[in-house]
C-alpha cells in the first residue's frame, strides 16, 4: 500500500471511530448534531437547582427551536458583522490564551519573582519598624516647623521616661496606617521607604530607639522591633502564586509567548492567527471546551437575531402592539379601577389649575415633556411629578383623594401644596400604552411563536430517535 493511501485510510478509520463514538442524534438544515453536543446542551441546562427540569424528550423541541435560530442567524450572515467577530474573538481568546502558559511556566516566574526580590534585599535583610510621625508640611515656616519639633521632643522625652511606645503611638501619631497598631509597620527592605528613615531604621538594633529626626514627610521617632532575612522560597510560594494572580500575570506570560511564536514565523502569522490555530487544535483534542465556544458563538448569534425578528421589534412595533391589545384587550381587564394620571406638589396655589391646563387636551404620554417645559425649565423647579397608571396603595395621595382611603401623606420638601389630576379606569385599560410591560410580552411570544413556525417549515429537522435513547446512557 502506498504511503498516501495508508494516510487517508488512517484517516477514514479515525473518522469512523469518532462517528461510533459520536454519533448524530440530529440533523437540521443539513447540518449534523453530534449526540455530545446535546448532551451538553442538556445537562447544563437540566442540572441540580433548575426548577422546572426537562425530559430529554421534552428538551428535543428547546433545542430544535434553539438550533433553527441559530441557523436563521447564519443564513443572515450575522457571524460576519465585525460586532460579532469582535466580541466572539474575545471571548474564545479568554479561553485559549492561559493554555500558552503552563504550570511549569508560572512556578519559573514564580521564582523569578523570589528571586529578584532576595536580589534587592541582599544582605542587609528585612526589618521591622514602629514609629511616631508628626507631619510637617512642605510649605511650613520656621517658626511652625519649629512647634513640631517641640512635640515631637516632649514625646521623646516621655517615651525616655518609661511612656509605653504602642499607646503613645495609637493616641498622638499622625500616621493613621500605624497609629492604630501601635505605630508598628510591615517588614521593609531596601529603597522601600524614604531614605532619611531608611537609614535610621537598618541603623538600630533590635529593641533600640531612635532619637526625633527629620525626613521631607516630618519627624520621626523609631523603635526597631526586628530584623530577618527572606524567607526560603518554599515558605512563601503561596504569597508569590497569589500576587502573580492578581497582578494577572499569567496573562502578560501568554501575549509573551503568542509574541514570541508571531516574530519566529517572519510575518507569515499573526497574534489572532496564532491563538485561532491554538483554539483549534485544542477543540479537536476537547469536547468539552468545543462545547464551550460553541455555545457562546451560537448564543451571540441567538441573541443577535431574536432582538431583530423578536425583541427590539415586539417594543418598535406600536401598530403591532395597539392591534394585538386591541384584539386581546379583555386578557388585561383589571380585578380593580386604576387611576390613570398624577399625583403632584407646587408651591404656589395657582399652580394646581394651571399643571392641570398644561396637560388638559394633552395625550398622557406627552404630560411629562410638557410640564417639564413648561414648570421646571430653569434653575427653579416649581412642582414634583409622580405620573402613571395607580393602583390601591401605590400612591399615598392619590389612595387619599381617588381611592378615599384614609391614609397619612408625607409631606414634600419646600413643595406643600398636593394635587390630583387624571381619570378613573374602572373596567380596564383603555390603551395598550397603561399595560406596555404585559403587551409587550405577550406580543413577544406571539412573535416567537410565529418565527418558529416559519423557521420549523424552511429548514428540515430529522431526529434519530435510536441514538436520542442513549442520551446520558452510553459508555
Amino acid at each position: 500500500m502506498k504511503i498516501g493511501a495508508m494516510i487517508a485510510a488512517l484517516l477514514m478509520a479515525a473518522g469512523a471511530a469518532t462517528a461510533q463514538d459520536d454519533p448524530t442524534v440530529m440533523t437540521i438544515n443539513g447540518q449534523p448534531v453530534a449526540r455530545s453536543e446535546f448532551e451538553y446542551s442538556y445537562n447544563k441546562n437540566n442540572a441540580e437547582g433548575v426548577i422546572d427540569k426537562k425530559t430529554v424528550d421534552e428538551y428535543v423541541d428547546l433545542f430544535i427551536n434553539y438550533k433553527l435560530k441559530v441557523a436563521a442567524a447564519l443564513d443572515a450572515r450575522l457571524d460576519t458583522m465585525a460586532s460579532f467577530k469582535t466580541e466572539f474573538a474575545q471571548y474564545r481568546d479568554q479561553q485559549i490564551r492561559p493554555t500558552f502558559v503552563g504550570d511549569a511556566d508560572i512556578e519559573a516566574e514564580a521564582r523569578r519573582v523570589y528571586d529578584n526580590t532576595k536580589r534587592a534585599i541582599g544582605p542587609r535583610g528585612l526589618v521591622r519598624p514602629a514609629h511616631i510621625f508628626l507631619y510637617v508640611g512642605q510649605k511650613a515656616t520656621d517658626a511652625e516647623r519649629q512647634k513640631v519639633k517641640e512635640r515631637i521632643d516632649s514625646i521623646y522625652a516621655a517615651l525616655k521616661g518609661g511612656a509605653d511606645f504602642a499607646e503613645t503611638a495609637k493616641s498622638l501619631s499622625q500616621d493613621p496606617g500605624s497609629a492604630a497598631n501601635g505605630g508598628l509597620l510591615p517588614w521593609i527592605g531596601p529603597s522601600q521607604t524614604l531614605k532619611e528613615f531608611e537609614d535610621r531604621a537598618y541603623a538600630l538594633k533590635d529593641g533600640e530607639m531612635s532619637e526625633p529626626f527629620l525626613s521631607p514627610a516630618g519627624y520621626h521617632i523609631i523603635l526597631m522591633k526586628g530584623h530577618k532575612q527572606l524567607e526560603p522560597y518554599d515558605s512563601l510560594r503561596g504569597n508569590i502564586m497569589k500576587f502573580i494572580e492578581q497582578r494577572n500575570i499569567r496573562e502578560h506570560l501568554a501575549l509573551a509567548r503568542i509574541d514570541t511564536i508571531v516574530a519566529r514565523s517572519a510575518g507569515t502569522l499573526t497574534r489572532e492567527q496564532v491563538i485561532e490555530r491554538r483554539a483549534d487544535s485544542l477543540m479537536a483534542a476537547d469536547p468539552a471546551l468545543k462545547n464551550l465556544i460553541r455555545e457562546y458563538h451560537d448564543g451571540l448569534l441567538l441573541y443577535e437575531i431574536s432582538n431583530r425578528m423578536v425583541w427590539n421589534k415586539a417594543a418598535t412595533d406600536t401598530l403591532g402592539l395597539e392591534a394585538f391589545f386591541k384584539k386581546n384587550k379583555k386578557k388585561y381587564a383589571w380585578s380593580q379601577p386604576r387611576y390613570k394620571g398624577m399625583a403632584y406638589h407646587v408651591k404656589d396655589k395657582a399652580d394646581v389649575e394651571a399643571v392641570k391646563d398644561c396637560v388638559r387636551k394633552l395625550p398622557f404620554g406627552e404630560w411629562a415633556e410638557a410640564l417639564r417645559t413648561t414648570f421646571n425649565n430653569d434653575s427653579v423647579l416649581r412642582i414634583r411629578v409622580e405620573k402613571g397608571v395607580f393602583k390601591e396603595g401605590d400612591n399615598a395621595l392619590i389612595d387619599r383623594e381617588v381611592f378615599k382611603k384614609d391614609v397619612k401623606v408625607a409631606p414634600t420638601k419646600d413643595f406643600p401644596i398636593d394635587a390630583v389630576y387624571g381619570k378613573l379606569l374602572k373596567k380596564g385599560p383603555e390603551e395598550y400604552t397603561d399595560v406596555r410591560g404585559l403587551v409587550t410580552a405577550d406580543y413577544q411570544d406571539l412573535l416567537e411563536k410565529n418565527w418558529v413556525d416559519e423557521l420549523r417549515k424552511k429548514y428540515k429537522v430529522e431526529v434519530n430517535k435510536d441514538v436520542l435513547k442513549t442520551v446520558n446512557n452510553h459508555k
